[in-house]
């Protein structure tokens, strides 16, 4: 293509679009450095300096004086700022000082491991001394296990693993166990919510086979940018830590951008669909030939996006210049797919929050997001991947009609003066525990007066007694089952399996395209479904519930299918409750079953429903906390339709307004409206954890509620739109001032 367009060139086009309602500059900052230290072995040294590094950033310098100290530290940096340095530096110099000190690395994703490993490789490489590092993980081959076990000065894994695999069979990791020096945990912030909850009780396990070998290695932990790093590193790892937060990387100038699409309908207050604008402007970056990512909330949107990206380049680009990056892709495809963006032959990658984490994508310059992404750790997170480093960079925010999207672009402030959110585990949800109790008397007898995290469990060990999963002999408990307990335990979600999604599509040839968790299988990989993967669309032909097996076949049409999820809430016991003039507001434990309804068909290119069936599988049950809003004074006039209209409006703003409030991931609390529940019959809008046992955010709303009323009732009163749109109660009621009501409502609380 001729006459190519610089990204200069097109930032100054973009700023004369009407639909940008906002335009904030970050400014390029430059390196604050200091020189390496003495104490660094000279090998080290001449393979930094070989690589072009002459010096330290100030968080790399701090962070190797405190580890030299034996402190435990988490440094938090933004992205690309190397953090990497902060944990090899300290590990190489020990292991370069006496060679039989050990190292474990902790990665969230293989895809993360595989990476930092290439990275570290080049280093040694460049010292020439005999330091061996290895990934183990899922992939690994029997004939290299041995060997990490016996031989590994660095061994990296992920949680998974060392929960399944390394931890259990301890005996044949002796030599890393007995000279384990430091343990790093990489990307903590990923460890929030159910999944950081398993993993401080793998970490428990760990340090108890550390003491057991003789042990006390060193924390070295790093995240982006959180509201509470040094707490969760704390609660994490049951140690004290020192935050390292004094960034000294260069940053080049950033230019972040709020669109908000035209509004197609002025009553309603509609707009012009996010992803359409999301295509076009992706489209201009691409022509030109800017390499550019495109982030969107779900799996779905991801292949919508980027079908129709590549339908608008085909001829200019050819489609394979353009990629799709998700959860459910195979490892070997993924690994592709981020090689070609380093490479460049790869321009432009959509991707969900998967390429948020600081798998090594090269220098990007354009951000492109489908929507608020849901919390503002996500969002600097997501644009952090442009402009790394030097060059200028730009990020768009491209704001969808529901109302939390409406919230941020029309109050960017709350966006920019406000910290990012708290990462909250619960390591003593009752669930999690006793799985990892039992799993810890597998590994090693339990001692009565043993300690497993601040609480007294000998009540959880006398009842597994009385399960017969242990037994007890004088002041110990021991493992008294054949079982292995780690293969039932999964770290990664509430349901224990995912479903494996294999393609039919060449007949004799049957192959794995991906995999999902059971609860997104429910309304994704139902019979008819269409499955998109990499563009492609493929038809479920038949979802084996009970073996957890979808089968697909790759088909050409023009729609794609949105399933409906129907919800029932039923309180189980009361904990607390609060008193209000028309109502009242109560926490305690519930219980929610889910399932899915029908399914319609949407075409493409209108988004008209052209046909709906239903959906045949068995319920899921959720056994959670919750904090609930019971009305009980409501006007008598509206009649039970309104009634019920208006709660589902204000639970739709709920929905958007918790997770920015209690400062949590959109899909970890659920807000759903009864017009009578079960144990009053009164008009009830419930709030609860997505988490069996719950993981403390519904506890946060029942403590917060004013808070949220509040900021409910702003977002109402400051929509444009006349009488309820999708970007605030969501939809108009006939003959009725449903904003009026759903303030009346709310106001009366």
């Amino acid at each position: 293509m001729l006459n190519r367009k610089t990204l200069p060139e097109l930032i100054e086009e973009l700023r004369d679009n009407d639909n940008v309602i906002n335009w904030h500059e970050i400014e390029p900052q430059e390196a604050k450095a200091r020189p390496i230290p003495d104490s660094v072995d000279d090998r080290i040294r001449d393979a930094l300096v070989r690589r072009g590094i002459q010096e330290l950033y100030t968080h790399q310098h701090s962070a190797y004086e405190a580890v030299n100290k034996g402190e435990n530290i988490v440094a938090v940096t933004p992205t690309a700022s190397g953090k990497t340095m902060c944990y090899n530096l300290p590990v190489l110099q020990a292991i370069a000082t006496d060679e039989t000190s050990r190292a474990l690395y902790i990665f969230p994703t293989k895809a993360l491991a595989q990476d930092q490993k290439s990275e570290l490789n080049e280093i040694i490489a460049e010292m020439g001394v005999d330091i061996k590092s290895y990934t183990y993980d899922g992939d690994t081959s029997p004939t290299i296990r041995q060997a990490v076990r016996k031989a590994g000065h660095i061994v990296i894994t992920n949680p998974d693993m060392l929960h399944s695999a390394i931890l259990p069979h301890h005996t044949k990791w002796v030599s890393l166990f007995e000279n384990l020096k430091f343990i790093v945990v990489d990307e903590l912030h990923t460890y929030r919510g159910v999944f950081g909850s398993h993993v401080a009780n793998v970490i428990r396990r760990l340090k108890r086979i550390c003491k057991f070998y003789g042990s006390d290695p060193v924390f070295i932990c790093t995240s982006a940018t959180i509201a509470n790093p040094k707490e969760l590193a704390e609660r994490l790892t049951g140690n004290p830590m020192r935050l390292i937060d004094d960034n000294g990387a260069p940053r080049g100038r950033k230019h972040f951008v709020f669109y908000n699409p035209p509004i197609v309908n002025q009553p309603l207050n509609i707009r012009k669909s996010a992803t359409v604008e999301v295509n076009r402007l992706a489209r201009d970056f691409l022509r030109n030939k800017i390499q550019t990512i495109v982030f969107a909330r779900s799996r779905v949107r991801v292949e919508l996006i980027l079908s129709h990206i590549q339908e608008l380049v085909r001829n200019e680009l050819g489609s394979k210049s353009i990629r799709g990056y998700r959860g459910g892709y195979l490892p070997k495809q993924r690994r592709e797919i981020e090689k070609g963006l380093r490479d460049g032959d790869i321009l432009g990658v959509v991707s969900t929050n998967a390429l948020e984490l600081g798998v090594d994508i090269g220098q990007l310059q354009v951000c492109i997001m489908t929507g608020y992404p849901g919390s503002i750790a996500s969002t600097w997170q997501q644009a952090g991947r442009a402009g790394r480093r030097h060059g200028e960079a730009l990020i768009v925010m491209v704001a969808g009609s529901t109302p939390i999207d409406q919230y941020i672009v029309q109050n960017p402030d709350y966006f920019f003066d406000r910290t990012p959110e708290y990462a909250r585990i619960n390591p003593e949800n009752l669930l999690i525990l006793v799985d990892h109790l039992k799993c810890a008397a597998y590994e090693l007898p339990f001692k009565e007066t043993e300690a497993f995290g601040p609480l007294d469990v000998k009540d959880i060990m006398e009842y597994l007694v009385e399960e017969r999963v242990l037994n007890r002999n004088k002041d110990t408990y021991y493992w008294a089952n054949l079982a292995f307990p780690a293969s039932n335990v999964s770290l990664r979600s509430a349901s224990q399996e995912n479903v494996v999604i294999i393609d039919q599509s060449v007949t004799g040839d049957v192959k794995i395209i991906g995999e999902m968790d059971r609860f997104s299988a429910m309304t994704l990989l139902h019979d008819e479904a269409i499955y998109l993967h990499q563009g492609v669309q493929f038809q479920v032909e038949k979802l084996d519930w009970d073996h957890r097996k979808a089968y697909v076949r790759e088909v050409d049409v023009e729609y794609y299918t949105d399933a409906n999820l129907a919800v029932h809430t039923k309180v189980l016991e009361i904990d607390r409750t609060s008193a209000r003039k028309m109502g009242t507001i109560r926490y305690g434990d519930v219980s929610v079953t889910a399932i899915p309804t029908i399914y319609k068909k949407i075409r493409l290119s209108t988004g008209e429903n052209i046909g709906s069936s239903p959906i045949h599988l068995p319920e899921q049950e959720l056994h959670t906390s919750a904090a609930w809003l019971e009305i009980s004074e409501a006007d008598p006039q509206l009649g039970t339709k309104t009634l019920e209209q208006l709660l589902l409006g204000i639970a739709n703003v709920f929905n958007h307004i918790v997770p920015v409030l209690v400062m949590c991931d959109r899909s970890d609390v659920h807000v759903v409206s009864q017009i009578k529940a079960d144990h009053t019959g009164l008009p009830t809008i419930f709030i609860y954890d997505h988490y069996p046992g719950g993981i403390g955010l519904a506890d946060d709303v029942y403590k917060r509620f004013d808070e949220v009323k509040a900021a409910a009732i702003d977002l109402i009163r400051k929509c444009p739109c006349e009488d309820g749109c999708p970007s605030c109660i969501s939809s108009e009621i006939e003959g009725m001032n449903a904003k009026q009501k759903s303030l009346q409502l709310l106001e009366g609380l």
